[in-house]
């Protein structure tokens, strides 16, 4: 009986001593306790190749003994699931009386920073009326919900397993007990080892080393352990070099000791110094190939950083560019898997409301058992009239499909949610996998491995529903969002590791690369507990005292240093993507320090932010070697030895490619679109404009003619509805009040009329569905611009009077006299329409007025300096075509300040008063203008026909709000 204690730094034998005296008690049916259930497989198979096979004995992590001896006890332990659920429907419960809770329970972190520091208490043996204040009321709280449904969780089973240890002889029967791999022990861990040693042997391995540095944060366990083991201890001495190579067997004495350093690293410790977070991982991924390559298992490969929370999407990117097997060994949340999205969202649009996004979310993934072309059509419809409200969505769905949506039925008809998403879980993986043949590949099994999370989590709800418990959807949505699916794969031969520093504890590989050792990454900073501060934990008890995070960042440091036997790779970020130099860790220094500085500047690689490329020698995949020599091939010198390396490596097509990228050439070529353009003979005014503006622009709005799916109240449809209500509102003037312009004595009789207009217009110009808000928005903006234009117009001192709408002129349904267009010369005319026209009621005089249903107008220098095209050559349609001689033209801004501008004759002035004064031009100036506006029409339409196109936006530059940069034919650098 009693303890005994085995200790030793990294690799002295100590889990190899144990597991041995383990096999010689296995007839006395021993019992090791593993650190996690990964460790408790790789316990198995060290035993079996020692012995062959096992006829005694148990392997399981701590939980497993405590459950063992607590099992008689017949109380349910709730999962973590459960307790979430349960304190979230607590804090709810509590924050409804005013005043209970502090502000931040609101938020939805409360309830799980809670949990953490209630666990951590009940693992301190801490009971609620030790506290006070509201951490007490919430830690009674809680305790008190577990007592009402009969539960226990992990911490109190654990106490109640002690005691029952302490109190029944029947609770143990002598079984020795053999364990590893733990650093602290929890208040309930202590207490069962004491038991323990009174009613069995027991034996404890534990990395430490008295008087070293990087086993200070250990100091106070290997005390404690000492003291119980009495006498019985044995140190093991360091055996690491008789494994490893000696340079790594040097690092391991000498980490954060004072030492001279050795002069020999012999390949075996390497540093990597990379520029922003995609170079580094790409320096390591091409270490990793080299490696691979040269014949290291890739299982015997290891990443350490110091967490893997926020690094996965970056070491995912750069090892799957690289082609490395690889897998990640960090729980990922269910709703992030492909199964969970679909779930998910499925769910969210079932029951919270949510809209099409949502149900197409679902509908879109292989899990609905519905053919992506048909999800494609109904889907584009629906965005296509801005249908989004949920019951809409459902409707036209299934009226476009022509079937129901049976996962939505299975959801509502199923008796509880819960049982409604076993269901849809159920029939979603029948549909993306089928019952015929078993399904295979890595998504496959990521597949089953969600379904299995989700499955389990599912059990533990209905745990919760058969003790009374009613869960509404909300819960069940949370629940599954909160759930979380293990890894896959990191044991698996052919697939590279990577760890954080607590996963690589129990570990041993042949390479390893130890990532983060820049400032402020490795050690990092410590987390603190807005339920606990230090003060009070030391009040409360020494075991829950947390051990200072430097010194212990700098153990596991060592640890993942020690875990390599044949290299070791300390890897940093040397800048920043943005170019800021980072500083090297403490840890990067300590290591570095163990070798003379002529050895660590021979082993460093350094990789700068400007090597976009790598060299072509070096490259390390046919991608990367690929871009190598498109870069090369950019240098004159260089040229013929690229098309060379290409031609001989069967490259030359791709090459030119992408040497075409540098010189693109906008000239349209082919012969059936050159042909088209050619027979043309009428152009748009606005087309001509556009074409004046930027002809790139021109071809892929005009030729090209993307189009967005998603139908939206935008510009456009302001811009047609507004027009759509003043065409209404002037011809119907004369026939409504009798008058045929806005007076101050006709104006409020004209704004009821103009009301009733902007309401058919709304009605028949608006073809998509918007809701009520967006409906809204839209009609009470285009009421406030209209009715504030039609003030204006009543305060205008000009007797003009409006007489002819949307004039238009150059197509086979404009007038006859207007048919033909406005000719520019050579054969070609204009087209277009004219918003409205003013005519002097005593004379066949009038001006043009063109609404823009911005803000922006052009003032006459304007209208020339920015090529505007349309109100000169409406000058030219008045002239020639309708009979009617031209005073001017005005743009006119239905918002913001609702600005007139334009160009207007000088001689006219008087009849004209009002405008700007820089808008009056003399005879020669206007004509002049209105003669160069043609001119500007008549090469832009030339050069239509002929397909000549270019970059050319207007002013040398594309403006900020152009959205066609991503097609444009822009010249490459």
């Amino acid at each position: 009986m009693g303890l005994s204690l085995l200790i030793g730094p990294a690799n002295a034998g100590k889990v190899e001593l144990l597991l041995g005296h383990y096999l010689d008690r296995i007839e006395d049916e021993p019992f090791l306790v593993v650190p996690n259930r990964g460790d408790v497989d790789r316990a198995e198979r060290d035993l079996l190749r020692r012995s062959g096979c096992l006829l005694g004995g148990s392997i399981g992590t701590f939980d497993n003994l405590f459950r063992r001896i607590a099992e008689p006890l017949g109380r349910a332990v709730a999962s973590e699931a459960q307790r979430a659920l349960l304190a979230r429907r607590m804090v709810a419960e509590l924050g409804r009386n005013p005043g209970s809770l502090s502000p931040s329970a609101r938020f939805a972190g409360f309830s799980d920073a809670l949990l953490a520091v209630v666990s951590e208490l009940e693992a301190g043996f801490v009971d609620p009326g030790e506290l006070d204040g509201e951490l007490g009321a919430l830690y009674a709280a809680y305790r008190a919900e577990l007592d009402r449904l009969g539960l226990w969780d992990r911490e109190i089973m654990r106490r109640r397993a002690s005691e029952r240890l302490a109190s029944e002889l029947e609770a143990w029967h002598g079984e020795p007990v053999f364990v590893y791999g733990f650093e602290d022990l929890t208040a309930a861990q202590w207490s069962l080892l004491e038991v323990l040693c009174a009613r069995a042997e027991v034996e404890v391995s534990l990395p430490y080393e008295p008087g070293r540095t990087a086993f200070a944060s250990l100091r106070r366990t290997a005390e404690d352990l000492a003291a119980l083991a009495g006498g019985q201890i044995e140190e093991l001495l360091p055996r690491f070099a008789r494994d490893t190579a000696p340079a790594l067997a040097h690092l391991e004495r000498v980490l954060f000791e004072p030492a001279e350093p050795s002069d020999s690293i012999a390949g075996a410790v390497r540093f990597l110094a990379g520029a922003g977070t995609r170079g580094t991982l790409e320096l390591v991924a091409e270490e990793l190939l080299t490696l691979i390559r040269g014949g290291t298992p890739a299982e015997q490969i290891a990443l350490v950083a110091p967490s893997l929370e926020g690094r996965r999407a970056s070491l995912e990117t750069a090892l799957t560019t690289f082609g490395i097997p690889h897998a990640i060994d960090s729980r990922v949340g269910f709703a992030s898997t492909a199964v969970g999205q679909a779930l998910v969202a499925l769910l969210a649009f079932a029951w919270s409301g949510a809209g099409r996004r949502e149900l197409y979310t679902f509908l879109r993934s292989p899990y609905s058992g519905i053919a992506r072309p048909s999800v494609d059509f109904t889907e584009g419809r629906l965005r296509g009239r801005a249908i989004s409200d949920a019951a809409r969505v459902e409707e036209e769905t299934e009226r476009l499909r022509e079937a129901p949506l049976i996962a939505l039925r299975e959801l509502r008809s199923a008796p509880s949610p819960v049982d409604g998403v076993r269901l849809v879980l159920a029939s979603m993986l029948r549909a993306a996998h089928g019952l015929d043949d078993p399904p295979s590949g890595d998504q496959a099994r990521q597949d089953l491995r969600s379904f299995g999370a989700a499955t389990d989590l599912l059990d533990e709800l209905s745990e919760l529903e058969s003790l009374g418990e009613t869960l509404d959807p909300a819960e069940v949505i949370g629940a599954l969002s909160r759930c979380e699916v293990s890894p896959g794969g990191v044991s698996d031969p052919g697939r590279v590791a990577i760890l954080d520093l607590l996963g690589a504890r129990t570990r041993r590989f042949e390479v390893v690369f130890v990532l983060g050792l820049e400032e402020g990454s490795l050690p990092r900073r410590g987390a603190s507990s807005p339920f606990l501060d230090d003060g009070q934990r030391r009040e409360l008890g020494s075991r829950l005292e947390r051990p200072d995070p430097v010194s212990r960042d700098r153990y596991l440091f060592y640890t993942a240093c020690t875990r390599a036997t044949r290299r070791l790779y300390l890897v940093r970020e040397a800048v920043t993507d943005e170019g800021s130099p980072r500083e090297e860790s403490p840890f990067w220094h300590a290591a570095a320090e163990a070798f003379t500085p002529d050895q660590v500047d021979r082993s460093t690689r350094r990789r700068a932010l400007s090597e976009v490329t790598w060299p072509i020698e070096t490259a390390p995949t046919e991608r990367e070697r690929l871009r190598a020599l498109a870069r090369l091939s950019a240098d004159p010198q260089a040229v013929e030895l690229a098309l060379a390396l290409a031609e001989a490596n069967g490259w030359s097509r791709r090459l030119s490619r992408a040497r075409g990228a540098f010189r693109r050439e906008a000239r349209l070529r082919n012969p059936t679109l050159l042909s088209q353009l050619g027979s043309r003979t009428v152009f748009g005014a606005t087309e001509l404009e556009r074409f004046v503006d930027c002809s790139s622009a021109w071809f892929f709005e005009r030729l090209i003619d993307p189009k967005t799916i998603d139908a939206e109240a935008d510009a456009l449809l302001r811009g047609k509805v507004a027009h759509q209500t003043l065409y209404a509102f002037y011809s119907g003037l004369p026939r409504e009040l009798g008058v045929e312009r806005v007076t101050g004595a006709t104006l409020e009789p004209a704004l009821a009329f103009l009301a009733r207009c902007l309401d058919e217009a709304f009605g028949s110009g608006v073809r998509i569905e918007l809701d009520e808000v967006e409906a809204a928005e839209l009609h009470e903006s285009l009421w406030r611009d209209l009715e504030r234009f039609v003030r204006d117009e009543a305060r205008s001192p000009l007797a003009f009077v409006p007489r002819r709408f949307e004039l238009g002129f150059g197509t086979d349904r404009s007038a006859p006299e207007l048919q033909r267009g406005l000719a520019l010369g050579g054969g070609l005319f204009v087209s277009g329409k004219i918003d409205r026209i003013d005519i002097d009621p005593h004379s066949a005089r009038g001006i043009v007025q063109d609404y823009k249903s911005g803000k922006g107008s052009f003032s006459a220098r304007e209208i020339d300096d920015e090529r505007r095209l349309q109100v000169p050559l409406y000058m030219l349609v008045l002239r020639d075509l309708a009979g009617i001689e031209p005073l001017g033209g005005l743009y006119r801004a239905l918002s913001g300040a609702r600005a007139a501008r334009g160009m207007l004759r000088l001689e006219v002035r008087d009849e004209l008063p009002g405008f700007k004064t820089n808008d009056y031009l003399d005879e020669q100036q206007f004509w002049a203008q209105v003669e160069t506006a043609r001119a500007r029409a008549l090469a832009a339409a030339q050069r239509i026909r002929g397909g000549e196109l270019a970059h050319d936006p207007r002013g040398g530059e594309c403006p900020a709000w152009c959205d066609l940069w991503t097609m444009c034919r822009v010249g490459r650098a």
